[in-house]
């Protein structure tokens, strides 16, 4: 299921790789590939064998002002 652009505005300071990369329309596999490359579009966070992605950086990246509330 889609996540609406209120509640992307409601989520936590940073997400999961897999929360993000179904926002931008990626697939698991990919998503991995360009976390580990360092190529995904989104500022991120390694923290062990995890990713954690900035929020406000992903809704920049979709087009949302993430102050514009």
């Amino acid at each position: 299921m889609p996540i609406t652009l209120e509640q992307a505005r409601r989520l936590p300071p940073t997400v999961g790789l897999m929360t993000a990369a179904r926002m931008l329309g990626i697939g698991r596999t990919k998503a991995y590939q360009l976390a580990r490359a360092g190529e995904f579009p989104c500022k991120m966070i390694r923290l062990g064998e995890g990713y954690r992605v900035a929020t406000a950086d992903l809704l920049r990246v979709l087009g949302v002002d993430p102050d514009d509330g």
